[in-house]
């Protein structure tokens, strides 16, 4: 039995094993670095365990240190969620030799799929299928590629047909996304290959990768399985994983709306048979790039995963229970439960899509998704949130940037997907830059709700890049009333009135709308302005009573400046009148609340103001402002071709010295933050006229990186 459990891991799922531990009565240990120490997780368990330090390496990736943890409070099992150490067959030994339960499978299973090369080799001899493939490590030549790529091509398609096949490189241990890149170009395939063995060396302590074909528009498909130490093995249906960013799933459901009862069938043999071949005990996930009738294994992950909310909601289980009691040597029963219904998951991250999936850290304000019923445990029906946040929560540099899942069951596809679409639409996200929107708009694209999904989702349709056009195809799900929740980039007016003409940006007609209706972001920038007023007014000590900006006869507007818009409006005698916004009346306003009636439909803007930011809510959207000061201070310019550091992080490598000459979109260096890779590259073809960083060098976000001066 079980009294004390360790929890070697930090935030969302650490916070999810406490939630069943609780529940069946059995006491938590957290264990935390110094940049974790007002962390949820540690606030939640019965009792905490510093880990002094930062880095993954000196903290969560501290075999002795998370040993030495559970010796100091009297644990007697080790549970390991999910990455870090979780997959790491010598910390599995490890727990095992101190005299711990191990909520996990054996050492020995963790370790043969702990390559993926080797578990490739291994499924390939039990009969699974697998994708040709080859190692390449360093020194790795054109010569190597070359005998390599024909012993690809012929087993792919019977003959060296030429490389018109896309190449992924892959890391041999660990997931998530790090360590792969696609090559197109045999001439790229080398520094890709450096490229990803960095950064999984970063990330896993093992730099070893693999090369194999792309399937391009293939869907990505996982089985869940269960196996007991009595030799029972459940298959728990698939799970459809196919929209990725950065080889990194963002929205996962069950069942696939694509995979037919016969694909479903060969799908979970191929995974007990996998299980049984490497004696599996407990939980994991076996994953197969499904695309017509090639059917690949891609991977074994020897840990619950990510996206486990899913099959708990359809298939009525606690996956982490069952890990507990597995442990304790429970018997599954002969069948696994049946499953009903459908449950979708996404996964909100602290990132900007339109810059490349830039990782965003800063203060998290404010955390509100409306609608939830339940919190890190199954549920019948309706909507749960699996988060590692909360109000006033730091969002750091050191870890990955996915701030909670938010998951949502019913009994069909359209119900949870309508229910999960509205409630992130309606959710206040107040801080840092959010996948939010992003997720949005997938939730209600028509290839998303017809089901026709594939990993390179997000590229085909550009949801994300900054030409994303919101009148593109979406479906409306929200109902009637219901505006979409993607802000527009512009400020947008409606149609011209020659009685209030306009000298602000023009209207911009890609906006749907129902009804004639402002843009949101106008809208939204005038309610944060009369919000502002009437803050200030009910701060004021002479004629509290009056609304700032008001005049007994008409004078100059009263103008409010945010980075994204400028607003110019007056109250007087005859009510509010916004430049560039006719039709709109003001029908109250307060600090935190404004209601605006424009073309005889009202709209209620929720303001919040914090440091720096402006986030303004309403059910036509979240709309993130900055306020510009009035009377700026005034500002260090930098040189023109400068190249500034996007976010704090480590220069891991610079391909530049000073005098070199560079093309445009060249790779001048590679940073290091929240365990990804980001490149810098030259905006423009020139000359490195400064360097002012070297490897292993700390830098702060908008450091001067170095400066290309730019070829007349």
């Amino acid at each position: 039995m079980i009294g004390r459990l360790l929890v070697a891991n930090r935030g969302e799922i650490a916070r999810r094993v406490f939630r069943t531990c609780r529940d069946l009565g059995i006491e938590t240990v957290a264990v935390f670095s110094d940049a974790d120490a007002e962390a949820p997780h540690v606030a939640e368990a019965d009792h905490a365990v510093r880990l002094p330090g930062v880095k993954p390496a000196d903290t969560y990736l501290s075999t002795k240190k998370i040993i030495d943890a559970a010796r100091r409070t009297g644990a007697d099992a080790v549970h390991p969620g999910y990455g870090f150490l979780s997959e790491n067959a010598a910390f599995a030994r490890a727990v095992l030799d101190a005299g711990l339960t191990w909520i996990g499978p054996p050492p020995e299973a963790v370790a043969a799929m702990g390559s993926k090369i080797e578990a490739k080799a291994l499924m390939s001899g039990a009969g699974v299928p697998v994708l040709p493939g080859f190692t390449a490590g360093p020194g790795y030549s054109m010569d190597d590629l070359e005998r390599d790529l024909d012993v690809v091509f012929i087993r792919m398609s019977g003959s060296a047909s030429g490389w018109s096949i896309p190449l992924l490189v892959k890391a041999s241990a660990g997931g998530g996304g790090r360590g792969m890149r696609i090559v197109r170009l045999t001439d790229d395939l080398p520094e890709a290959v450096e490229s990803a063995r960095r950064e999984a060396l970063s990330a896993f302590g093992d730099g070893t990768v693999f090369v194999e074909p792309l399937l391009e528009r293939a869907r990505h498909i996982e089985v869940q399985i269960l196996a007991d130490r009595h030799g029972t093995v459940w298959a728990l249906g698939e799970r459809e994983c196919s929209i990725q960013r950065r080889h990194q799933k963002v929205v996962e459901e069950t069942p696939s709306p694509a995979i037919s009862p016969e694909t479903r069938e060969r799908l979970c043999d191929a995974a007990i048979k996998a299980a049984k071949t490497i004696g599996y005990v407990g939980a994991g996930t076996v994953e197969f790039l499904v695309k017509g009738d090639t059917v690949a294994f891609l991977e074994m992950n020897t840990r619950l995963q990510v996206e486990h909310p899913v099959t708990e909601c359809v298939y009525g289980v606690d996956l982490v229970e069952l890990q507990l009691r597995i442990a304790e040597g429970t018997r599954l029963a002969a069948s696994p439960p049946r499953p009903s219904g459908h449950a979708v998951e996404v996964r909100l991250y602290a990132e900007d899509p339109a810059r490349d999936w830039l990782p965003q850290s800063g203060t998290l304000h404010r955390f509100d998704v409306p609608g939830v019923d339940a919190r890190f445990a199954p549920m019948s029906h309706g909507l749960r949130l699996d988060s590692g946040v909360k109000d006033g929560s730091e969002i750091g540099v050191h870890y990955d940037p996915m701030l909670a899942k938010v998951i949502s069951y019913g009994a069909s596809r359209t119900e949870a997907v309508r229910r999960l679409a509205t409630a992130l639409a309606n959710a206040r996200i107040h801080g840092p830059v959010t996948n939010r929107d992003l997720l949005v708009r997938v939730l209600r694209h028509e290839a998303f709700l017809d089901g026709d999904t594939h990993t390179g989702f997000l590229d085909e349709h550009d949801l994300a890049g900054p030409a994303y056009d919101p009148a593109g195809p979406v479906r409306d799900l929200a109902g009637p009333g219901q505006g979409p929740s993607e802000p527009v980039h512009d400020l947008a007016e409606p149609e011209h009135d020659p009685a209030h003409a306009s000298t602000g940006p023009a209207h911009d007609p890609a906006w749907p709308t129902r009804g004639p209706s402002a843009g949101p972001r106008a809208l939204s920038a005038l309610a944060a302005a009369l919000a502002s007023a009437a803050a200030n007014r009910a701060a004021a000590t002479v004629q509290a009573g009056l609304p700032s900006g008001w005049r007994n006869v008409v004078s100059q507007p009263q103008r409010t400046a945010f980075a994204e818009a400028e607003v110019a409006y007056r109250i007087s005698r005859d009510g509010l009148r916004a430049e560039g916004l006719p039709h709109t009346n003001l029908v109250s306003a307060t600090p935190a609340l404004v209601v605006l009636e424009t073309s005889g439909v009202r709209h209620r803007f929720a303001v919040a103001r914090y440091d720096g930011v402006t986030h303004v809510d309403s059910p036509l959207g979240s709309v993130r402002l900055t306020p510009l000061p009035r009377l700026p201070e005034p500002v260090v310019h930098v040189a023109p071709g400068s190249l500034l550091a996007p976010m704090p992080g480590t220069v891991l490598r610079v391909d530049v010295k000073p005098g070199d000459p560079v093309g445009a979109g060249q790779v001048v260096m590679v940073l290091e933050a929240m365990k990804m890779e980001h490149r810098i590259t030259a905006p423009t073809s020139g000359t490195v006229s400064a360097l002012n960083v070297t490897p292993g060098r700390q830098v702060e976000a908008g450091a001067v990186l170095a400066v290309i001066e730019e070829r007349d």
